[in-house]
């Protein structure tokens, strides 16, 4: 109650019910990932880390760190955080637009697989239908017995990374490492030097917002391009995942645009920066619906959206041990003791076959 008194007299009431809404929409996001992910896990254990899970668990994250960000941005501005405006703010700021391009940059490296997967080498031990076309394929390969029991102990064995999924994950590092480093100007910027620390935060947001304006162009192309294939395949499942495709191609270069644009254009990012009275006003308020709603939430909730489906469980089928007996009879005319003789032949097999999750 004190802190919704603080609140109101440090934010002007059209700044704090954006504020408060992105909040809001960013938690509620946060928990539909986490829940989804928690049901497909419990649904289908024995697969391993799938490319749905890795999806939900990437987004879930992004959106709990805008949660995060935007909590603190109210209490840091009311409690007067000497900090906040430097690199505390920075760091918070950028951590879930990090993952939140890590989201997408995995989903582009899915559908770059898809489209070239004829001439790609690693493909093929992974489903070969282009109707897989989002996040279908599965991050671990099937096995035996035993590497199943290895993956209940410790399910990071069994994860299969593809040579585009492993250039993501190193282009995602060497981001945050550039973060951390302009970070670091930032906090040594605060001292008596000739760094400008809103300069610096600057730079980093023109370029993190040129690296996402990319991302949505080819997110585009190669969306129009699977879209293509999917359009060649006749049937029903392949007819529902292309449209899913170019609604997704078509929200990501929309969404990513607009944040990327105002990102170039204005100061939005760093609002935590700001004076509190800078932000006032109505262009502040559609400035700040663009960029963090168009920009990250709208994206975010299609993907949970066309992911909402649970895949079917795993079956594993164990062939009953069966046991055939075969009855010979022999007539001997000259046996009077035994004039039965029965033969006795026994067969064992024991298959185990493991159903291909979609």
């Amino acid at each position: 109650m004190v802190f919704e008194i603080t609140a109101f007299n440090c934010y002007p009431l059209t700044l704090l019910v954006p504020i408060l809404a992105l909040m809001f929409i960013d938690g509620f996001l946060a928990c539909i990932a986490f829940t989804q992910l928690t049901r497909i896990h419990l649904r289908n254990q024995q697969v391993g880390w799938t490319r749905q899970k890795v999806l939900h668990l990437v987004i879930g994250s992004s959106n709990l760190g805008y949660f995060i960000y935007f909590i603190s941005t109210l209490i840091a501005t009311c409690e007067g955080w000497p900090c906040w405006s430097h690199a505390c703010g920075f760091i918070l700021m950028a951590l879930p637009n990090i993952l939140f391009l890590a989201a997408f940059l995995l989903l582009l490296s899915f559908w770059v697989d898809l489209c070239h997967q004829a001439n790609d080498e690693e493909e093929d031990d992974e489903e070969n239908s282009t109707q897989q076309a989002l996040l279908d394929n599965v991050m671990s390969k099937p096995g035996s017995s035993n590497s199943r029991r290895r993956c209940r102990c410790c399910p990071l064995q069994g994860i299969h990374v593809g040579s585009r999924q492993k250039f993501v994950i190193v282009v995602v590092v060497l981001i945050f490492i550039l973060m951390m480093s302009f970070a670091m100007i930032i906090w040594i910027g605060v001292g008596k030097n000739p760094i400008d620390s809103s300069i610096v935060a600057e730079v980093y947001v023109d370029f993190f917002a040129a690296t996402v304006l990319l991302l949505g162009g080819a997110l585009g192309c190669y969306g129009l391009l699977l879209f293509v294939k999917l359009r060649k395949v006749r049937s029903e499942t392949a007819s529902s995942e292309m449209w899913k495709v170019a609604g997704l191609a078509v929200v990501s270069v929309i969404c990513f645009s607009s944040s990327a644009l105002v990102a170039f254009l204005t100061d939005i990012p760093l609002s935590y920066h700001w004076n509190v009275k800078k932000l006032n006003g109505v262009k502040a308020l559609v400035l700040l619906i663009l960029y963090y709603f168009i920009g990250s939430s709208v994206p975010s909730a299609f993907v949970l959206w066309i992911m909402r489906e649970l895949p079917p469980p795993v079956i594993v089928s164990r062939q009953e041990q069966s046991r055939v007996i075969t009855f010979i009879r022999r007539n001997t005319p000259t046996s009077t003791d035994h004039p039965h003789y029965w033969a006795t032949a026994t067969s064992l097999k024991n298959q185990v076959s493991k159903a291909s999750p979609i």
